[in-house]
């Protein structure tokens, strides 16, 4: 046997090991700009696409510019902007990843809001002087639909596309950020925030279209993992039938949480056994009794209010025994609940009955592309609406002193839904694509 042919299946076997190793890579460090590269970075150019084979790059046909400042900082010196939001996208396996961003340019000032995978906000408002490096660190959790013994999450039509379900993980920058570097690495001590619910919590990928589940990671600091695994539409049944729950507790540490918000959807079902004391109820200790069975900590939290206001221009209840049999489980299960139903009919009521539309997707004709039509939906929120809600959960958070609660963001804005942020007042830089097609569920 001739020497070639005794090692072409080594060979083989490394490039296959090496092929196996860049898929699993757990860890980046990307250095932004033309210039000199940081030790220990890999150079990010302008013309860095993202492809499969790389592994790493701007993604969506992102435009960017480098600028090279000069400089004896390598790291710092140069910079990747745009005129427009930008897309940056990392190849990763399942997990949760520690980033750490650093802004700035030597020349001028800059400001700079953060999203992840389908529009998470995760950094709002990062400014930097000129001449100012700032660095800032958060968590981002990256999910796939495979569960243990080859089974998968069945995912609807919609989330095939989600950023949110996809084989990378992609942070979004907005059109006033200047970055020059970025350094992930996957973790596996933080403890997992796993939310169950509908379009009321989902990660919903486009404009105007937002829930509270994509707001509240920008209200932790590292500790902690937001696992949004909502979905428009589903119920308690939906959830669990199309696996979810089941995806959720192949992945729970002890110590991780499940909070569990549904009501919109399973109101509608009508079985012989569907009700709020029957189906949903029973079906509510079901997932409390599974999470604890995983030494999780289950919240139960009560849906948000419609915007269902009555003669005398106060919220009414549109959901029936809902929100108190989800009340009636906690009490008696003795596990924490938010009481989302309560805070968001106080939120509501402190808008006032017109105002209110400024929380919801209510929208002239012609506000998005291709709407011809007025927006106006009662039930689903826009950014403001879904932003002040997240901070209804902070505060359940803190009323109902949660272990995580210690991991709350040091800036963490003064709230009461007797108060709300004044929605003129409020700053959110949109992403690019937009619908004017209703999430399931009303």
């Amino acid at each position: 046997m001739s020497i070639q042919k005794f090692i072409k299946p080594f060979i083989f076997l490394g490039l296959m090991a090496n092929l196996v190793q860049a898929q699993q890579k757990t860890g980046y460090k990307f250095d932004f700009g033309p210039g000199k590269v940081a030790k220990g970075y890999t150079q990010v150019l302008p013309t860095d696409a993202y492809t499969k084979e790389k592994g790493y790059g701007f993604d969506f046909d992102s435009k960017v510019e480098g600028i090279d400042r000069g400089g004896k900082n390598s790291l710092t010196s140069d910079l990747v902007k745009s005129n427009q939001p930008f897309y940056f996208s990392v190849a990763v396996p399942e997990g949760n990843y520690k980033i750490t961003v650093t802004f700035g340019d030597p020349k001028t000032g800059a400001l700079s809001t953060v999203k992840a995978e389908s529009r998470r906000l995760m950094l709002e408002n990062v400014t930097t002087a000129a001449g100012q490096s700032v660095t800032k660190t958060f968590i981002v959790n990256v999910k796939d639909k495979h569960i243990n013994d080859g089974q998968v999450v069945s995912l609807k039509p919609r989330e095939l596309s989600k950023l949110d379900w996809d084989d990378k993980l992609t942070l979004e920058f907005d059109h006033q950020t200047a970055l020059q570097a970025l350094d992930i690495t996957k973790v596996e001590d933080e403890v997992t925030v796993f939310l169950a619910g509908n379009s009321t919590v989902v990660n919903q990928d486009d404009e105007p279209w937002a829930s509270w589940g994509q707001m509240i990671p920008r209200f932790f600091k590292p500790g902690v993992a937001i696992a949004n695994h909502a979905e428009s539409g589903l119920t308690l049944g939906s959830f669990l039938g199309s696996k979810r729950l089941a995806k959720i507790l192949s992945v729970m540490k002890p110590g991780d949480y499940l909070f569990i918000e549904f009501g919109h959807n399973d109101q509608k079902d009508k079985g012989p056994n569907d009700g709020a004391y029957k189906s949903y109820t029973e079906r509510l200790k079901t997932y409390i009794s599974e999470v604890k069975k995983k030494g999780g900590i289950p919240v139960v939290v009560t849906s948000t209010s419609r915007r269902s206001f009555g003669a005398d221009g106060k919220i009414v209840n549109s959901l029936g025994d809902f929100p108190e049999a989800a009340r009636k489980v906690a009490a008696e299960e003795k596990v924490a609940i938010i009481d989302l139903n309560a805070m968001t009919s106080t939120l509501f009521n402190a808008l006032g009955e017109e105002p209110s539309k400024k929380a919801f997707v209510h929208y002239p004709a012609n506000s998005y592309p291709g709407q011809d039509k007025a927006l106006a939906d009662n039930t689903h929120f826009n950014p403001y609406g879904a932003y002040e809600i997240a901070q209804c959960i902070i505060l359940g958070i803190k009323e109902q002193k949660l272990g995580i609660a210690k991991y709350l963001v040091d800036d963490l804005p003064k709230f009461d839904p007797a108060k709300p942020d004044n929605p003129s007042n409020w700053h959110w830089p949109e992403s690019p694509k937009s619908s004017v097609v209703k999430p399931d569920g009303n």
